[in-house]
């Protein structure tokens, strides 16, 4: 007899995206989604976590879930997975409403922030665990297991216990032991939270290069914005339990639809404004407290004299002691009053002559052991009128 859990296993995994999509389907009208929420709602109490969010997510997408804390992502997960029942609303997978199953029926599996391998285990016996389980012969056990520590790059360390691994080592066991069991989903709640800046950056591209290779969809929750813009195909920046853009990494930051998404996805320069002028396309703002007048593209709609807020991102601004070319670019002025050199580049606040601190992001090109420009130096900041970004909400 074939159990619900067998059936979500073997259904719909037929379906042919058009070569014109293949790495963007959900801009395909005929692709499906491969796991569609709808009107999901968790409450606690008086407390909504999560507020009738709705999300269409494709298969073979690596998605990123990306917010503070407590707006809400980990209890969406937790859903997903089964582990948390919705107060309200759907969740289909593979054209399958999963949304009543407990997560033992569901075809997903969980990565856990904390990895929770088991410390009296060698790696191969946390991996095989999930196999055994489930009465696997031990022929199959062992052929599964060896192709998934050459996968994850463990198979020298299949004898060692997880006190002789190191963080990022142990992140691979969990890893490996999530995906043995051949999830059509993985979700990773924080995966790569507990590695150090340099382990973190490398470990991003092999978990990149896995999920490529064996082609399950993964659904990753973090609050890291650059770990979000390095994993993602796409982006849903979440905020008090909704999402408040959905989008492509370049998409969500360079078009950001709001205040709130320009603030937390990466830095930005905010500048009050007021709309001076409105025409085909073009609209053009004064800065308030300034004589800088910046003409830029937008396509909504704003009546002369409406406030608004001009963002720029500070590694669009260029810094100089000469006044540069004034043809298609924004110009100011100002003093160095901090600055800070990390090497590939240098971060500078510089306060403009109305008292406003603007941020700037500089690529160090040349090689030198003295920096370009020094505390108290007097300079012109400009950028291309089209990297402005238009904001009212």
């Amino acid at each position: 007899m074939t159990t619900p859990g067998n059936t979500l296993n073997t259904l719909n995994t037929t379906d042919t995206p058009n070569p014109e999509f293949i790495n963007t389907p959900w801009r395909d009208p005929q692709q499906r989604p491969f796991i569609e929420i709808e009107g999901l709602s968790k409450r606690f109490g008086d407390f909504i976590a999560v507020d009738a969010v709705n999300l269409k997510i494709y298969r073979r997408e690596l998605f990123t879930i990306l917010g503070g804390s407590g707006c809400g992502k980990t209890t969406l997960l937790r859903m997903l997975a089964g582990f948390e029942k919705p107060s309200a609303g759907r969740i289909r997978i593979d054209g399958v409403d999963v949304t009543d199953l407990p997560p033992y029926l569901r075809p997903v599996n969980m990565m856990f922030q904390s990895y929770a391998v088991f410390p009296h285990m060698t790696v191969y016996q946390n991996i095989a665990y999930g196999l055994k389980k489930e009465k696997l012969p031990r022929a199959e056990i062992k052929e599964r297991v060896g192709r998934m520590l050459e996968l994850v790059q463990l198979t020298a360390l299949s004898k060692r216990k997880p006190n002789q691994l190191s963080g990022g080592q142990r992140q691979r066991v969990a890893l490996a032991r999530a995906l043995i069991k051949q999830p059509k989903v993985l979700l990773l709640d924080e995966p790569l939270a507990a590695l150090d800046k340099k382990l973190r950056e490398q470990t991003q591209f092999e978990l990149m290069n896995i999920q490529d290779k064996l082609g399950i969809t993964f659904v990753v929750v973090t609050h890291d914005q650059e770990e979000a813009m390095t994993l993602a195909s796409r982006i849903a920046v979440m905020d008090a339990g909704d999402f408040v853009q959905i989008g492509t990494p370049s998409e969500v930051y360079e078009f950001p639809r709001n205040h709130f998404v320009a603030s937390f996805f990466g830095s930005i320069n905010l500048f009050d404004a007021t709309v001076t002028s409105v025409d085909a396309g073009e609209l053009c703002v004064l800065l308030d407290d300034s004589d800088t007048e910046i003409c830029t593209r937008y396509e909504g709609e704003l009546a002369v004299g409406s406030a608004c807020k001009i963002g720029v991102r500070p590694e669009k601004l260029l810094i100089s002691t000469e006044r540069p070319a004034e043809q298609g670019n924004t110009i100011t002025r100002g003093v160095v009053e901090d600055l800070a050199y990390k090497g590939n580049r240098s971060i500078y606040r510089v306060r403009a002559q109305n008292g406003r601190i603007i941020m700037v992001s500089a690529q160090n090109k040349q090689r030198s052991a003295h920096l370009p420009l020094e505390w108290d130096d007097e300079v012109y900041l400009s950028w291309p009128s089209d990297c402005s970004v238009v904001l009212t909400a």
